[in-house]
């Protein structure tokens, strides 16, 4: 999500995928495959919708965000369409490692998972020439097109790639809560997107690092946690993360204004 952003783009259909997903995975697991079956049919099927969404936006000039609102809404009736209030539940043993298995105490494999995968988006954007185009598309895309920058074959790939960690992301909720029901991680995009927001990525494009966004994911993770031991109604937690987000997405605005007026 992250990089979809600092290319001016944004996928609102995280969380469907992830139902999408985790249904995929569960009607697979009630057949009777096994686990390394249902992680590759979870990440195919992420794959899948993430191409969905990357040709809505680059071949058929759909903007990202009517696009994703679609497709999160298509995602997430296929889900309901599909189980309706019908819980699955036939995972073989095994797959509750990913969700639930340590590598090394305390280190959990999702966390192990986490630092990975964030190590390897880090240095792609910041230490590639993929990093620097990325940024090149976020700053100015028509300047960064004559620059012979592929525009549109990135932000494709970049769909992809937000639809296969939406699966990697579902396969370890699904394994963590051990059913399968198309409820699952709803609402979810709202937190994803406050996340990268939070982490200093620039929604005008351009601008972002992954180290701010996974500190601003292990802030989010510490205060949901804190007020849940309180036990703080999810109401006041929405409120919370809301005005963490309009006050970040605000502060940059208020400050250029700041700077204009004492310039004059």
């Amino acid at each position: 999500m992250a990089l979809l952003v600092i290319v001016r783009e944004i996928d609102i259909s995280v969380s469907g995928i992830i139902a999408l997903v985790s249904v995929a995975m569960g009607l697979a697991a009630h057949a009777g495959f096994g686990t390394p079956a249902l992680i590759a049919i979870g990440i195919s099927c992420g794959l899948a919708a993430g191409a969905v969404n990357g040709l809505l936006v680059t071949r058929m000039g759909v903007p990202s965000i009517v696009a994703t609102i679609g497709a999160m809404s298509l995602f997430r009736g296929v889900a309901y369409g599909t189980l309706g209030d019908t819980v699955l539940k036939s995972y073989p043993q095994s797959f509750a490692f990913i969700g639930q298995g340590y590598v090394a105490e305390p280190l959990s494999f999702e966390l192990a998972s986490f630092i990975i995968l964030a190590v390897v988006f880090g240095v792609i954007l910041h230490r590639t020439t993929i990093g620097k185009r990325l940024y090149a598309i976020g700053a100015n895309p028509v300047a960064a097109a004559y620059a012979g920058v592929r525009v549109d074959r990135y932000r494709f790939w970049l769909f992809v790639a937000t639809g296969a960690a939406s699966a990697i992301a579902s396969v370890m909720l699904t394994s963590r809560l051990g059913s399968t029901r198309p409820s699952i991680a709803q609402g979810w995009e709202l937190e994803i997107i406050s996340m990268v927001i939070l982490g200093g990525v620039s929604v005008a494009g351009g601008r972002g690092t992954i180290i701010g966004v996974v500190l601003a994911a292990a802030l989010m993770g510490f205060v949901t946690f804190g007020l849940g031991l309180k036990n703080v109604p999810g109401i006041v937690m929405s409120i919370v993360v809301g005005s963490l987000l309009i006050v970040v997405a605000s502060v940059p605005a208020a400050s250029r204004r700041l700077r204009g007026l004492l310039r004059r």
